[in-house]
């Protein structure tokens, strides 16, 4: 009963939070101008979707990314992903600065991907060890940020896209990047759902997945691709948003217990509404300064990242 009236709680939060999204800072209460149906349509309401596209994207690959590595503290940004794709789009942005934006999305998914393979490679044959996969990827993942700390200490004339990008805001995105998230994560999202059995048998162990049949190397490294993909892409598009992919798993397993087909969908919804509200909090708190999405989202994720490490300081 209480899973079930999750699934319908948490669309009903996502359509309040969208509603929401769509009417603050977009209509004058006391003149309601006929201009104001266009800011609606064609700045909020492509900004809510993206928010709601890239949460659910960074949410479902957290989820994935626990899942493989089977340690509640995995997030994609630990494995490389975030780290990964931020190096390749501060090159371009730094470097190569008259290039369009439409440069900015494969460049940060080649980015990730060649990170993930380096940390595939430095790990080594096997299973995929899990506790391998973390230390490899945090001792990465620090590398690739020192990387991109040296390109923007060495190019302070060029460096405010590229912060703005790395801190994660929806900030000028409209129909245009909805269109590129949009097809990633319809053929993406349902791949990952149908992996769920095989996520239930990776949770029993490595041996007794095997013996109920499961090829665990196998389901590993695909689940892991996909969470890799899907976090690629949506950072590619919004910018390095972090701590969704942490905290999206930990409260969807809260609310519906530690079953995959349960797990993966909440997860993406929860991680669509943290990055909806966060986005929201973000324009209109100091308007009409408007905060990068990513500094809400951290603000929540870091204190909950050192909650969690209190929590499991025993693995």
């Amino acid at each position: 009963m209480y899973p079930r009236l999750t699934f319908w709680l948490l669309p009903a939060l996502l359509l309040v939070a969208a509603l929401s999204g769509l009417l603050l800072g977009s209509l004058d209460w006391r003149t309601v101008q006929a201009a104001s149906a266009d800011i609606v349509t064609d700045l909020r309401l492509s900004r809510v979707l993206l928010a709601i596209l890239a949460g659910a994207g960074l949410g479902l690959s957290g989820a994935l990314t626990q899942a493989v590595v089977r340690n509640p503290l995995a997030s994609p940004d630990l494995i490389g992903v975030t780290a990964g794709a931020g190096l390749a789009a501060t090159t371009l942005m730094l470097l190569w600065p008259d290039l369009a934006f439409g440069w900015l999305i494969p460049a940060a998914i080649i980015g990730a991907l060649l990170a993930v393979l380096v940390m595939l490679a430095l790990v080594g044959r096997g299973t995929l060890n899990p506790s391998r996969l973390v230390l490899v990827g945090i001792a990465l993942s620090s590398w690739l940020a020192a990387l991109t700390d040296w390109l923007l200490v060495s190019h302070p004339q060029k460096v405010n896209m590229a912060l703005v990008w790395l801190t994660g805001s929806l900030w000028g995105r409209g129909w245009d990047h909805v269109w590129i998230l949009l097809p990633w994560l319809l053929v993406l999202v349902p791949l990952a759902l149908m992996l769920s059995l095989r996520l239930d048998l990776l949770a029993l162990g490595d041996e007794a997945a095997e013996g109920l049949g499961a090829n665990v190397r196998r389901s590993r490294l695909l689940a892991l691709l996909l969470a890799v993909a899907m976090a690629a892409v949506s950072v590619a598009v919004c910018g390095a948003i972090s701590f969704v992919g942490l905290v999206a798993p930990h409260l969807a397993r809260l609310l519906v217990g530690g079953a995959h087909h349960r797990l993966l969908p909440v997860a993406a919804m929860v991680g669509a509404l943290l990055v909806l509200v966060s986005d929201i909090a973000a324009r209109t708190l100091l308007a009409p300064i408007e905060l990068p999405a990513g500094v809400l989202t951290a603000l929540i994720g870091a204190p909950y990242f050192l909650f969690l490490l209190t929590r499991y300081r025993g693995w």
